[in-house]
């Protein structure tokens, strides 16, 4: 009888708070969610001596952020402080960083999200933001390297945001960007067959998606808007039906006219 009232309790919460919950969804539909300040934050960007980066840091720079970059390529990096401080960033700090190694960032600043989470749980203040990619929602033909390490961006970010809100930490927000093919060369020769549902991305319509996400304080962030419908069905079709879909939608040839570029050294 206890556990039975019990139950009845928690459901009827769990229900009362699910329609609250829906009810604040609607009206964020229709009603603009405000925007934050982060005039005056610190923003940590990696890989800010080119393409997403260096755009995110110029954005950054325009809403008056202070802004720390990272980057393996110093000529880059100097290049996007530079460009930075242009744009009317007035604190500005570049370090020559390679973010895939581990010494490498402790070196540098001894901050990874490890050291970062501590400081922010005892302000209860920050925003983690993880670029991972629609090839960390679904798999691609001949990008399995890639979509592991994606789906393991993903997966940790979304555990992180998991850990947050378990802890009550209201002020310590997370924002997943998950972006179809970008033009930024690094998936040069890929095409799409669907441009007019999965079109390859220009890096500007990017960037000025996920800092709107940002200031929001979005949670995901799929582009284009097609990768919410497709990760649905996903969910609901039978895998034949789902895998005759990506066979229609071209996903299985994506990466038949990719130009590797081989790296310097």
């Amino acid at each position: 009888m206890a556990s039975n009232l019990k139950f009845t309790k928690e459901l009827i919460t769990f229900l009362g708070k699910a329609v609250i919950a829906l009810l604040e969804t609607l009206i964020f539909t229709f009603i603009p969610r405000p925007r934050k300040n982060v005039a005056g934050e610190i923003v940590l960007i990696t890989g800010a001596g080119r393409g997403l980066g260096r755009l995110l840091a110029l954005r950054f720079a325009h809403l008056g952020s202070v802004l720390v970059l990272w980057d393996v390529n110093k000529e880059g990096n100097e290049e996007t402080c530079r460009m930075a401080r242009e744009a009317g960033a007035t604190r500005v700090y570049a370090y020559t960083c390679d973010c895939s190694q581990k010494e490498e960032i402790y070196r540098v600043a001894e901050q990874t999200y490890k050291c970062f989470l501590p400081a922010m749980i005892a302000n209860d203040h920050g925003h983690l933001v993880c670029i991972s990619s629609s090839a960390g929602l679904i798999g691609v033909n001949k990008l399995a390297d890639y979509c592991a390490s994606k789906f393991a961006a993903y997966g940790f970010a979304e555990s992180v945001f998991i850990e947050t809100i378990v802890q009550k930490l209201k002020g310590v927000k997370t924002t997943i960007v998950c972006p179809f093919f970008i033009n930024t060369g690094m998936f040069e020769g890929c095409s799409t067959v669907r441009p007019f549902l999965l079109p390859i991305l220009e890096p500007e319509y990017v960037v000025e998606k996920i800092v709107d996400a940002i200031l929001k304080e979005k949670v995901y962030l799929y582009v284009p808007r097609f990768l919410y419908f497709a990760m649905v069905l996903k969910s609901v079709l039978p895998v034949k039906i789902a895998l005759l879909l990506s066979d229609f939608m071209g996903v299985f040839n994506i990466m038949d006219g990719f130009v590797c570029k081989k790296k310097k050294h």
